[in-house]
C-alpha cells in the first residue's frame, strides 16, 4: 500500500466513531471466518471428489485386469452376468473402458474408444509393468480422468471416468457457499452493531453521566457503577477523579478565604496607618498630634507590615503553584541543600548557634524547593529559640531532623502545626503567616516523603523530614 493510501485510510478509521469500529471489525472477523470456512469446505469436497474417482477408477481397471479375455468377449457385461438384463455394468464401471494388446492395439472393440497415450503403450508394453498410468484426456468436449493400469500377461486396461458430474458438483457447492457466505456476511453486520451497541452502551451510560456532571459542575454526587467489568473500572477511576477534584477544589477555596482573611489584617492596619500619616500631611496644624517618635514608631511598623505582606504573598504563591510552573525535578545532594539553607539562616539570626551533623543523601527533588522547606523549618527553630541557643541539624539516610531548645508545642496544638494558617495561642503575638510549616508539609509529600513534628529532650522541638534518597544512594556516608 502506498503511504498516500495509507494515509488516507488511517484518517478514515480515525474518523469514525467507536460504536462503528466495533461493529466493522466484529462484521469482518465473522466474514473471514466465514470465507475461510467456504474455501476449505469447497476445497476439502474436492478432494473427496478425486479421492472417490481415483478410487472408482483403480477398482474398476483391478477387475478388468483380473480376466480381461472374458471382459473382452462380453462387452455388456462382466462374465457370468449376460442374459440378466437391467444390468449395464459400464455405467458402474464407468462410461468408458477398453483393453490394449502388449503393441498398445485396442482389443475390445469397445464402442466409444479411448485415446492410446504414449504412456498408455508404455504400460502396455511392458515397460511399466506394475505400473499405472493416470492422466486427464479430453473427448470430444468433455474432460475425462484416465487409468492405465498393466495386466500380468501383457498388455493393459484403461478405464475412464467423465469429470463433468464432479465439476458440476463442485460448481453447485461454489455456488452455494458464496451465496452462504454473502447472506452469513449481511447477517454479520447486522450482528455486529448489535454487538457493538450492547457492548458500548456502560459507556454510553458512562458518558452521558459524565457529561451532565460536567454541565452542572455537580462533583458530589458519584456516578452509578455496576458490575466488575473495564467499564466499570473506568467508572470507578472517573469517579474517584471527580472525588480529588472536589477535595482540590474545597481546597482551593478554603486557600481563598484563608488568604483572604490573613491578608485583610495587614492591609487593614497599614491603611489605617497610611490614612494617618495623609491627614498629618495634608494638616500641618495637627503635627503636634504625631510627634516624631511616635511618627517613627509608626513608619517601622509600615515596614514591618508591609515585609509581613510581602512573606505572605510568597507563600501563598508557594501554595497555589502549578506543577506546570515549578523547576524540573532532578538529582540533587540533600547535604548541600541543607548546608545553603543554613548559611541563609544564619544571617537572619545572628544570636544563635547552628550545629550541623550532614551526611551524604541523594535525593531525585527540586533543588529551590527543597532548599526553602529546610529555611522554613530553620526559620521556625530560630523564632521559638531563646537568645543564645541552639539549633541542632542531622542528615542521615534521607532522614532530616531540625531540633531546638524553646518552649515547644503544646499538645493540643501538635495535631494543627502543619495546616495553613494554623497559629497556636502562644504564636499569633509573634510575627508569622502560619504558612510555613504547611509549605514543608507540602513539598515533602510532593517529593514523596513525609514530616513530623514531636517534643526535644529536655525542651524545645523536634521536626523530621524523612524523603526518599535516590537509587545507588541507600548507604549514607560518613557525616560532614
Amino acid at each position: 500500500m502506498s503511504p498516500l493510501a495509507r494515509g488516507w485510510a488511517t484518517g478514515w478509521w480515525r474518523r469514525r466513531t467507536l460504536h462503528a469500529r466495533m461493529a466493522f471489525l466484529v462484521g469482518a472477523a465473522v466474514a473471514i471466518a466465514l470465507i475461510a470456512f467456504a474455501i476449505a469446505s469447497w476445497v476439502a469436497v474436492r478432494g473427496l471428489q478425486e479421492h472417490r474417482i481415483a478410487a472408482q477408477l483403480s477398482t474398476d481397471a483391478l477387475a478388468i485386469s483380473q480376466s480381461p479375455g472374458q471382459w473382452a468377449a462380453n462387452r455388456d457385461g462382466p462374465p457370468g452376468d449376460a442374459g440378466r438384463p437391467g444390468r449395464n455394468h459400464r455405467r458402474e464401471l464407468g462410461p468408458r473402458w477398453q483393453i490394449l494388446s502388449a503393441g498398445g492395439e485396442v482389443v475390445s472393440a469397445p464402442d466409444s474408444p479411448l485415446p492410446v497415450t504414449a504412456g498408455a503403450r508404455s504400460v502396455a508394453a511392458g515397460a511399466g509393468k506394475g505400473r499405472s498410468v493416470r492422466e486427464r484426456v479430453t473427448i470430444g468436449d468433455d474432460s475425462y480422468q484416465m487409468l492405465t493400469t498393466a495386466i500380468n500377461r501383457g498388455g493393459a486396461v484403461q478405464v475412464a471416468i467423465d469429470e463433468e458430474e464432479s465439476r458440476r458438483t463442485l460448481d453447485v457447492l461454489g455456488i452455494l457457499l458464496g451465496i452462504g457466505c454473502v447472506v452469513g456476511i449481511v447477517g454479520a453486520a447486522f450482528a455486529g452493531r448489535a454487538v457493538a451497541r450492547a457492548g458500548l452502551l456502560p459507556v454510553e451510560r458512562l458518558t452521558e453521566a459524565v457529561e451532565e456532571v460536567a454541565a452542572t459542575t455537580d462533583l458530589t454526587r458519584p456516578i452509578e457503577v455496576t458490575g466488575e467489568d473495564e467499564v466499570a473500572r473506568l467508572g470507578r477511576s472517573v469517579n474517584t477523579m471527580l472525588a480529588a477534584i472536589d477535595t482540590s477544589r474545597r481546597q482551593q477555596r478554603a486557600l481563598v478565604e484563608d488568604a483572604g482573611h490573613e491578608l485583610r489584617t495587614p492591609l487593614t492596619s497599614i491603611r489605617t496607618n497610611v490614612e494617618l500619616l495623609l491627614t498629618v500631611e495634608r494638616h500641618p496644624e495637627l503635627a503636634d498630634r504625631l510627634p516624631p517618635e511616635d511618627r517613627a514608631k509608626l513608619l517601622a511598623d509600615l515596614d514591618a507590615q508591609v515585609r509581613e505582606l510581602a512573606t505572605l504573598t510568597t507563600e501563598l504563591v508557594e501554595l497555589a503553584r502549578e506543577d506546570a510552573a515549578r523547576e524540573a525535578a532532578e538529582p540533587v545532594e540533600l547535604a548541600d541543600v541543607v548546608t545553603a539553607a543554613i548559611n541563609r539562616v544564619r544571617i537572619r539570626a545572628p544570636g544563635l548557634v547552628f550545629t550541623a551533623s550532614l551526611a551524604p543523601a541523594r535525593v531525585i527533588g527540586r533543588p529551590g524547593e527543597l532548599e526553602r522547606m529546610v529555611v522554613n523549618v530553620l526559620d521556625n527553630a530560630a523564632k521559638w529559640s531563646p537568645p543564645g541557643g541552639e539549633v541542632t541539624v542531622v542528615l542521615a539516610g534521607g532522614v532530616l531532623t531540625v531540633a531546638d531548645h524553646g518552649p515547644g508545642i503544646a499538645g493540643e496544638d501538635m495535631p494543627h502545626v502543619f495546616d495553613r494558617f494554623y497559629r497556636a495561642a502562644a504564636a499569633r503575638s509573634m510575627p508569622g503567616s502560619g504558612l510555613g510549616l504547611a509549605i514543608v508539609a507540602q513539598t515533602a509529600a510532593q517529593h514523596g516523603g513525609t514530616v513530623a513534628a514531636g517534643p526535644n529532650t529536655p525542651a524545645g522541638t523536634v521536626v523530621t523530614i524523612t524523603l526518599p534518597v535516590a537509587p545507588g544512594d541507600d548507604q549514607a556516608g560518613p557525616p560532614s
